[in-house]
Order: structure tokens, then C-alpha cells, then sequence
């Protein structure tokens, strides 16, 4: 068997799309598990649509998901041009080619790819127009995925538009040919357009390669195809977000594949190691946001404590946060810690530890009517003050004991004090444990907050 070669090729003409990234990572697996060549070839022949600014950002997106490619743009290789924009010479040449073999014929300006079969004048009730038919035989496509799927083709086609720009059909198999491309692995929805293919490689007289048509990444909530305008697809995103690129990347492996087993958080040699066509699933796979920021959250449970702050420091930085100077480096430290189990993603920080670094903030006060609407809260926090004058505080599992008894001593539980003291030290009813916020805050900052929320009562 020839080396495999895979290639993934983007159109510049928007910001990067979740599915267009589970496509890249799935040829790139593929290329890393057979030991072939990745392949990044850009189709910007829309010339209305093209940015160099999207085009930066697939680069960016894909060096930041680790799927560097082998050949392309700013590597090179021995078949480029690998910019469509850059290869009508190539097109040129091979439309001559089918030229000389009598599959073309010109109709309105337009080049049009003239199938072989008897021809026969038919009305077309949906268009409310005769068209010529083809009796052809039907395109047998061995997909990877799918099995055996037949499709005919019975219609001559365009291959040039009557302005002279050649069709994604025409240029994508040309680009295929020229590439040695030796695997098609793309979209379900492309499934319509391989017939096409499929007769213009015969037409060329090289090997077909074998085609592989993963199924779809569905919305979250209804049905449809997931767009680049729903919530969450866009991989910028997440970038913005802290999500990490080894979290996303899992998550994406596991939408239409899976390694055999129930496992679902696995590093990516082993997912390179498992990952091959015939364990991709036939099904459409629906996007859940919930599982990804919980699969981003495992990730990020895991970092080394160090490289944590270096990333909770750049979102710090980025939102502008201490204008004032930044905190004692100790207390950082101490804040970072209670807060790195329970977020979901770094940009989340700044926001969820805000109570730490400053004493303007906000009481929410859908939180504070659930509070106070329980119970005897004026009662539980004068309680609380009291405790907290003079309890051990120099850990955990000391105020936590504390609290305990204290409950104990009023036949209450630890709840019963939790709820109104975390209201009153945050301003909200999530967040870090209480005990750990006590703690950090320290004596001081705990007692004038709960007594500043008590004077409101």
C-alpha cells in the first residue's frame, strides 16, 4: 500500500468553524496513525469571500489544536502551489486534457463535463424544463465509513463558469490528482457531490481515491446541522475562554468516533495510537457544550500548579483587573488554588475570584431573597460572627470543625450557617468551599464583611 496522504482544505471566508476543526483532526489522526502526510490546501478561488484574516486564523487554529500540517502553505512540498488562487495553470492544463479526450463541450460560455452513456430529452417537472439525461452507469463508492454506496450521476455538469473561474468539483479532484491524494475524508454532506468526482477521475484516468464521509456535528438543541452562527462554534471561542487545546481536541475525537470502549479522557498519543476510519460512526453527533467545559474542566484539574498561574495571570492581564497594582504574590497563590477545581475555563477567573481582591461587590439579590428567605439568617450569622472572633482559622479542616460544633450546640446543621455566610463574604451562592474562603480572606476581611451584611438586616 502507498504512503497515505490526506488532505484538509478550508475556505478562508469565515472564522473557524467546530465542524471544519473535527474534519482537520480527523485527517490529521488518520495521517499521524498510518504514519502518512497531512496536507492543508486552501480553496480561495471566491475572491468576494476570501480574507487574509480568516485565513490567519485557520493557521492560528490549527497550530493551536497541535495539528501542525506536513505540506502547505508556509511548509511547502513537492506539490504545490497549495492555494487554489495560485493554481489556474494547473486547471488550465488539465481541462485540456479532457478537451483532447472529447468530455467537454461549451454551452452559454460555460465548459460543461460531457458524460458517457446514451443521451435521451427528458421534461424536468421540478425545474419545468427539458434537460438531457445520461443513461450511465451508477458510481460504486467503497466509503470507509459507510460501506458500499451507489450513486449515478445522469446530468453533464459545469466545470468552468462562463466567467472562466473553474467549479469546486473541477478543482477539487484536479488538486486531489495533482496531490496524490490517497484518502478523501470529509463531511456526510459531500456525500452528494462524489459521484461527480468519481467520473471525472475516471475521466482523467487515475485510481479513485477511497472516500471516507464522517457524519455531522448536530445543533445541541433541535435539528439542523451545527452553523457558525450557533453558540459555541466557533474555535476562537474557546480560545477566548481559556478552554484548553488538548481538552477540546479529546472532545472533538470522541463527536462520530470512538476507541472500542466506554473511555472518554484520553491523551492524544493514544487517541493517535487507537483512531482509525472503520471505528468513525455512521450517525450525525450532537454538539454538548456541558460535556466539553466538564471535559476542559478534567483538563484543567490536571495542570501542574505553575502553569495554571501562568495562565490565570494572562487572563488577569487581559481583563485589566488590578489597576490598582496586583496582590501580595502569596495571596494570589492562595485565591488560584481554591478556584482552579471548580472553574470551567480561565477566562472565568477574574470574575469568579473578584470578591478576593477588592470589597466592591455586589450583592446578587435573587441570591440574597433565597437566603434570607430561609430559616433565621440574622440569627445565624450574629452566631457566626460571634464563632469566627476567636475560632482557629488557619485551616480547613479547623473551621469547618468549628462550624460544626457550633451547628451541633443549636441542633443545626452546617448548612443552616453556609448559605447566609457565603452571601455576605461574596455577594453570590457559588464559588470555592466556605471553609477555604475563610481562610484565605483571613480573620479580618471575614468579620467586617459579615458584619457589614448583618448591618443590612
Amino acid at each position: 500500500m502507498s504512503q497515505v496522504r490526506v488532505r484538509f482544505a478550508p475556505s478562508p471566508t469565515g472564522f473557524f468553524h467546530i465542524g471544519s476543526a473535527r474534519t482537520a483532526l480527523f485527517n490529521w489522526l488518520y495521517a499521524r496513525h498510518t504514519g502518512g502526510t497531512f496536507v492543508l490546501r486552501i480553496e480561495d478561488t471566491d475572491k468576494e469571500r476570501n480574507s487574509e484574516e480568516f485565513l490567519n486564523v485557520i493557521y492560528d487554529s490549527l497550530r493551536w489544536l497541535g495539528m501542525e500540517w506536513d505540506e502547505g502553505p508556509g511548509k511547502g512540498g513537492d506539490f504545490g502551489p497549495y492555494r487554489q488562487s495560485e493554481r489556474d495553470a494547473i486547471y488550465k492544463e488539465y481541462l485540456e486534457k479532457l478537451k483532447a479526450a472529447g468530455r467537454t463541450y461549451e454551452k452559454d460560455g460555460a465548459v460543461y463535463f460531457k458524460l458517457l452513456g446514451e443521451r435521451s430529452e427528458v421534461f424536468d417537472e421540478h425545474r419545468k424544463k427539458t434537460v438531457t439525461k445520461v443513461a450511465n452507469t451508477p458510481a460504486i463508492i467503497d466509503d470507509q465509513i459507510r460501506g458500499r454506496v451507489e450513486r449515478i450521476e445522469d446530468e453533464d455538469f459545469v466545470i468552468v463558469r462562463s466567467d472562466g473561474s473553474p467549479v469546486f468539483h473541477f478543482v477539487n479532484v484536479v488538486d486531489d490528482i495533482a496531490m496524490k491524494i490517497t484518502h478523501v475524508i470529509r463531511g456526510e454532506d459531500h456525500l452528494s457531490n462524489t459521484s461527480k468526482h468519481v467520473e471525472l477521475f475516471k475521466a482523467f484516468g487515475v485510481p479513485v481515491p477511497k472516500f471516507a464521509h464522517i457524519p455531522l456535528i448536530l445543533k445541541q438543541n433541535g435539528p439542523g446541522k451545527m452553523s457558525k452562527r450557533d453558540q459555541g462554534a466557533l474555535i476562537e471561542e474557546y480560545q477566548r475562554r481559556g478552554y484548553l487545546p488538548e481538552a477540546l481536541v479529546n472532545f472533538l475525537s470522541l463527536l462520530g468516533w470512538n476507541p472500542g470502549d466506554d473511555r472518554e479522557k484520553m491523551p492524544i498519543a493514544e487517541i493517535i495510537r487507537l483512531f482509525d476510519l472503520p471505528g468513525v460512526n455512521q450517525s450525525n453527533a450532537r454538539f454538548d457544550d456541558k460535556k466539553l467545559a466538564h471535559m476542559n474542566m478534567t483538563y484543567l484539574l490536571e495542570l501542574p500548579e505553575e502553569k495554571f498561574l501562568e495562565l490565570a495571570r494572562v487572563y488577569f492581564e487581559k481583563q485589566n483587573v488590578f489597576t490598582a497594582g496586583w496582590p501580595a504574590e502569596t495571596y494570589f497563590r492562595e485565591v488560584i488554588a481554591l478556584a482552579h477545581p471548580k472553574i470551567k475555563g480561565i477566562e472565568e477567573l477574574p470574575a469568579y475570584t473578584k470578591y478576593f481582591f477588592t470589597e466592591d461587590f455586589v450583592i446578587d439579590d435573587k441570591v440574597r431573597a433565597k437566603v434570607l428567605s430561609k430559616g433565621e439568617p440574622k440569627a445565624r450569622l450574629a452566631e457566626l460572627i460571634e464563632l469566627l472572633r476567636t475560632a482557629d482559622l488557619s485551616s480547613d479542616l479547623a473551621i469547618e470543625d468549628a462550624i460544626k460544633k457550633l451547628a451541633e450546640s443549636k441542633s443545626l446543621g452546617f448548612g443552616d450557617y453556609q448559605a447566609v455566610a457565603r452571601l455576605a463574604v461574596s455577594g453570590t451562592n457559588v464559588g470555592p468551599s466556605i471553609t477555604g474562603m475563610f481562610r484565605v480572606l483571613g480573620r479580618e476581611k471575614v468579620l467586617a464583611r459579615l458584619e457589614r451584611f448583618g448591618a443590612t438586616l
